[in-house]
């Protein structure tokens, strides 16, 4: 189970990530059920020397703010809490949405580990797994 966290209306999580032996926790990372897919800021990616590479698949994201163009890479890695996805595929990008984010887990992370929402208590987990 994981703390949900309100700042200025919207729902952060705690994240770890890891890739290549190196590790990240992410404390500013929106929990957004309106993103399809898992988007990790550029600066945070390089950190974990997640470089854009020529062979890398190029996305372009569209959301409220706008388009973006992003790429994707393989974590060995990321969890919120307990819940964790072993080699999974995230997009990464700017993330330039006129406030600081780290990035967001969106429904590819939360149906993958089954996760439930109870925003009565301000928590996320899952039962079934």
């Amino acid at each position: 189970m994981s703390e949900l966290s309100l700042q200025n209306g919207l729902p952060f999580v705690v994240v770890n990530l890891q890739h290549n032996g190196s590790h990240i926790q992410l404390s500013k990372v929106l929990l957004d059920t309106g993103s399809a897919a898992t988007l990790l800021n550029i600066d945070h990616a390089l950190e974990l020397g997640l470089d854009c590479l020529p062979s890398d698949p190029l996305r372009r994201i569209c959301g409220v703010g706008g388009a973006e163009f992003v790429f994707e890479k393989r974590v060995a890695y990321i969890a919120l809490g307990l819940m964790k996805c072993m080699d999974f595929a995230i997009q990464i990008g700017d993330m330039d949405y006129g406030f600081q984010l780290d990035g967001i887990i969106g429904m590819d992370f939360l149906t993958q580990v089954g996760a439930q929402l109870d925003l009565a208590n301000m928590k996320i987990f899952n039962t079934t797994r």
